[in-house]
């Protein structure tokens, strides 16, 4: 689950939001966060990659986080954005429908997910659930969204 010390109290998270939910992950974890340029499509790379971008001269794979995590996928728009962090070396960004602002979660404020959720194979990516006054926060670990694939 959540790796912190225990003199931590408080994650400070990324807010972003793919349909009508909600997701978070910690602002540790991300490098920067960018709208969607040109991307280009790779052949024969799994359907959740969108393909690469040139980030400063540094060559980005983008995922479609829809697609990952096995919603319908939608038309990039103008709330679009590319969620970019560090993997094993590698330079990569995650498709998000939107970023809404960052904000600090009591760790008091997140529990573990439930077992009806983590029996599923989807939930590897998901590390816990935030409570907000205005509702709940899927925490999504970055690391564990490629954990699988040949990156």
């Amino acid at each position: 689950m959540l790796q912190l010390d225990s003199k931590d109290s408080t994650l400070q998270v990324v807010i972003y939001r793919l349909g009508n939910e909600r997701y978070g992950v910690e602002t540790s974890q991300v490098k920067e966060i960018i709208r969607v340029g040109e991307i280009t499509s790779i052949p024969n790379a799994p359907d959740y990659v969108e393909g690469v971008i040139n980030l400063r001269g540094q060559i980005t794979t983008i995922i479609n986080l829809r697609k990952r995590f096995g919603m319908e996928p939608k038309d990039v728009d103008n709330d679009t954005r590319i969620i970019v962090f560090d993997h094993n070396g590698s330079t990569v960004g995650m498709m998000v429908d939107t970023v809404t602002e960052v904000k600090y979660l009591s760790i008091s404020d997140i529990e573990a997910l439930p077992s009806t959720i983590t029996a599923r194979s989807e939930s590897k990516f998901l590390k816990g659930v935030g409570k907000l006054p205005d509702g709940l926060l899927i925490l999504v670990d970055l690391n564990k969204i490629l954990e699988d694939t040949a990156m």
